[in-house]
């Protein structure tokens, strides 16, 4: 099922000590979620991801704007009514329950006037049981279970009335690295499965691009950019984007066009740059310079990094931090000066007063 979100608005009041602030959480926001697709809400801790959660699951309403489930207004829809799957970070499993009982939960409470029996209940707990690979864990219950499995339960309770809409929020944040990549792909493999539209919240980058079919960028309840993985990794159209996907971080440094030449301090990166004179910031990311010998970015060596099979190069340019992954087997560099080359169409420039993308 599609989501529609029009122009929503959420405004909290903070008060204290008679002092009242207004904090907006949501700010205008419109975007389409696409039908059967995987979005990932991303974005720093307090950019709105969890309070568009809540909205669209009607656990809050917003102050203005409209929320539509394929062509219905579901705007002023209590939870209940909405039937939306949701799975949030803690888990939120019943002690006293039994796995199977805590699955079925949702299938006792009626959903547009309908209750399963009680035979048909258990069916469906096993069914959804399958497809997660928890069966043996039903007589179980929760305290007994690792991390993982728990986790694997909270899905399959938001999923066994098999619902059109499935929110995650940050689901996968308690867990080790490890265990979240393999959670993921069965989330993915589930999601793809069932061809359910989900909405999943996280403020981790890797998380996002291994997930998504689509990425919406938050910032202080703002959309910064929607796009696919690929798009807003390769076409950010901000620093705040550029700098939020990407490990190690994509490098920045103060640049100007002089005479349609780029240049760096008194260095001059390139030329035919078909643009008029401006400061600028450059953006380039570390798997996009290239060690050369005849490289114009003369940089001095600091040290290096090993992140897994990577190898990092940290360096000094122009005051600025510039680093670039080491390609496999090439040799260590112990100290000195080192120099790379960046070629045209991998090059970002960025505005210093509004930080937007500069088209080349």
């Amino acid at each position: 099922m599609k989501i529609t979100l029009e122009n929503l608005n959420k405004i909290y009041i903070a008060r204290s000590k008679g002092y009242s602030e207004q904090i907006v959480a949501v700010r205008d926001f419109s975007f389409v979620f696409p039908e059967g697709k995987m979005v990932c809400l991303l974005g720093p801790s307090g950019c709105g991801k969890s309070t568009l959660l809540s909205l669209i699951n009607g656990l809050e309403t917003p102050d203005s704007g409209k929320i539509y489930f394929g062509d219905e207004d579901v705007t002023e829809w209590p939870p209940e009514k909405r039937a939306v799957g949701m799975v949030f970070q803690n888990y939120a499993l019943y002690s006293h329950m039994s796995v199977r009982q805590n699955i079925r939960m949702p299938l006792e409470n009626p959903f547009r006037g309908e209750t399963p029996e009680k035979r048909e209940q258990d069916r469906k707990v096993e069914e959804i049981a399958d497809l997660i690979q928890i069966r043996e864990l039903l007589d179980r219950r929760p305290d007994e279970l690792s991390g993982g499995q728990q986790q694997r339960v909270s899905i399959a309770r938001a999923l066994v009335r098999r619902p059109e809409i499935l929110l995650l929020d940050e689901p996968l944040s308690n867990l080790d690295k490890m265990l979240r990549m393999q959670i993921l792909e069965e989330i993915r493999k589930i999601q793809e499965d069932l061809h359910v539209t989900t909405v999943f919240v996280t403020h981790d980058q890797e998380e996002a691009m291994g997930i998504a079919d689509l990425i919406v960028v938050m910032r202080d309840g703002m959309i910064q950019q929607a796009g696919s993985p690929e798009e807003v990794y390769r076409f950010p159209d901000n620093i705040f984007t550029a700098r939020f996907l990407g490990y190690p971080e994509i490098n920045l440094v103060s640049g100007s066009v002089r005479s349609e030449k780029l240049y760096c301090g008194s260095d001059l990166l390139f030329d035919s740059m078909a643009l008029e004179d401006q400061d600028v910031i450059i953006g380039i990311r570390p798997e996009d310079l290239e060690l050369r010998e005849d490289g114009v970015i003369l940089c001095r060596y600091n040290r290096s990094e090993i992140q897994g099979k990577d190898r990092i190069l940290v360096c000094e340019y122009h005051g600025a931090v510039l680093k670039s992954i080491l390609p496999t087997g090439f040799e260590e560099i112990s100290e000195g000066e080192v120099r790379f080359s960046c070629k045209k169409e991998k090059l970002m420039l960025f505005s210093p007063e509004t930080g937007n993308r500069i088209v080349l």
